[in-house]
């Protein structure tokens, strides 16, 4: 018996070796893994690996083709990366698994879709008080120049299949549009969009499976690159924001085709707690460790929980109270400059001393503030900005845990975040690395 993964995306690796591990021991089920380009880490964390290109628009009926002769192999399987959203659904169901239907999963990939979808339905999610979000596609600095005309105060260009935030720009009243143009024209040929800014200070995403939901709180930089720095749960907001928030939410699913699997709807809040409007929808588990999160909190496993639906079992429709809170940290760089994780010398621990600092400064005992996950961005050495510019934009990731209710969790990821950077330069002063070297994740 088999488990099928249709692509994931890169900082995904133990989350695939979790589900792996789960559908094992759980199901008895081996994974097999689809991907574009397998490399020796897609064949190191599944038991078989299929190459097949997502974003082939013959990857269904080619997949269909490869694995119709060894359907009775396959028990359940999952839609693990944004790319596959659609093609990967379409396969699903070819091959007679459960999955949300395909066609509508479109919306979840493609920024323009979801755009079109929704004011497709306008007055619907009007009348529930979701404001639809005034856009336009754009091919050429005209057509920026023209929205700009149409919304003086301020718009967002963005590309319309990118992640992690990578080539979203701010406008504001007096920016550079050929300088706007010039960042989004490398995403061109798979679309690029203009969007009026939403009028809604707080931003929150409504995570989840199936019918199981919670609301998390994204912290986001200001200016022009509107970046995640943090994801905390769980999240401040009033029984009536969460209320509308999962209204929004549930609106959103509706337009994508979820029903029974994963969603990741990042969406806006009125500041009186009576309207919000969609940044944009995910048909998959939410990004920046939000699903860990819920496993720290709540005491409930997500991805076991993601496996047990995929094999048709039913999943609980509420999460039990959390008994704690946490947060993803984003911790970049002081000055713009050249890093890779060797230039930490041998005996520095620039995180322990991150970590430290923050404990001392709020009071805490090193039981009341844990850090379980931290990690380098990426291996090789890399430009990275003082302003990041996208979420790959850091030099490392962490999660923590706060077990006190004499502190705020935010207020603690404001000091991690403000004691970080100097600790890093302390940790890499006066030591020149014979070669770059990854620091291992933290279980």
């Amino acid at each position: 018996m088999r488990f099928l993964i249709v692509d994931y995306n890169l900082s995904r690796v133990a989350d695939v070796q979790r589900i792996r591990r789960y559908a094992r021991e759980r199901h008895g089920a081996l994974t097999t893994l689809i991907r574009a380009h397998p490399t020796d880490t897609d064949t190191r964390i599944s038991d078989e690996v299929v190459q097949l290109d997502p974003l082939d628009p013959d990857f269904a009926a080619k997949g269909e083709k490869l694995l119709s002769p060894r359907r009775e192999e396959f028990a359940a399987g999952v839609v693990f990366s944004d790319d596959a959203v659609h093609s990967g659904a379409d396969l699903l169901t070819r091959l007679g698994l459960r999955v949300d239907a395909p066609q509508p999963a479109a919306a979840a990939f493609c920024k323009i879709t979801y755009r079109d979808t929704e004011h497709r339905h306008r007055d619907l999610l009007s009348a529930q008080r979701l404001t639809p979000v005034d856009f336009v596609e754009v091919e050429s600095p005209a057509d920026i120049a023209a929205f700009a005309r149409r919304h003086p105060e301020g718009f967002v260009v963005k590309p319309a299949k990118e992640g992690n935030n990578r080539g979203v720009v701010l406008v504001r009243p007096g920016d550079d549009l050929d300088a706007a143009w010039a960042e989004v024209r490398p995403y061109l040929a798979d679309g690029v969009l203009c969007e009026e800014l939403i009028p809604y200070r707080r931003e929150f995403s409504y995570d989840g499976l199936g019918e199981l939901s919670f609301v998390t709180e994204k912290v986001s930089a200001p200016g022009r690159y509107p970046v995640e720095v943090a994801q905390v749960l769980p999240a401040r907001v009033t029984p009536a924001g969460r209320a509308t928030l999962r209204r929004a939410g549930g609106l959103a699913n509706w337009l994508v085709g979820q029903c029974d699997g994963p969603f990741h709807n990042e969406i806006k809040l009125s500041d009186d707690d009576t309207a919000a409007a969609v940044v944009e929808p995910n048909r998959r588990p939410a990004g920046m460790r939000i699903w860990s999160l819920a496993r720290w909190v709540h005491g409930v496993d997500l991805y076991e929980k993601w496996v047990d639906a995929a094999f048709g079992r039913p999943v609980e429709t509420a999460l039990p109270e959390p008994d704690c809170a946490a947060a993803t940290v984003m911790l970049g760089v002081a000055t713009d400059r050249a890093f890779a994780p060797a230039d930490v010398r041998p005996d520095a621990d620039p995180f322990e001393d991150a970590l430290a600092a923050t404990r001392s400064r709020h009071g805490l005992a090193p039981d009341e503030l844990t850090a379980p996950e931290f990690g380098w961005v990426a291996p090789d050495r890399r430009e990275l900005h003082a302003t990041a510019r996208d979420n790959a934009d850091f030099a490392a990731q962490c999660c923590v845990v706060l077990r006190s209710a004499h502190t705020d969790v935010r207020e603690v990821v404001h000091t991690l975040r403000e004691v970080w950077p100097a600790a890093l330069d302390t940790a890499c002063a006066a030591h020149r690395p014979a070669a770059p070297a990854l620091l291992e994740t933290c279980p």
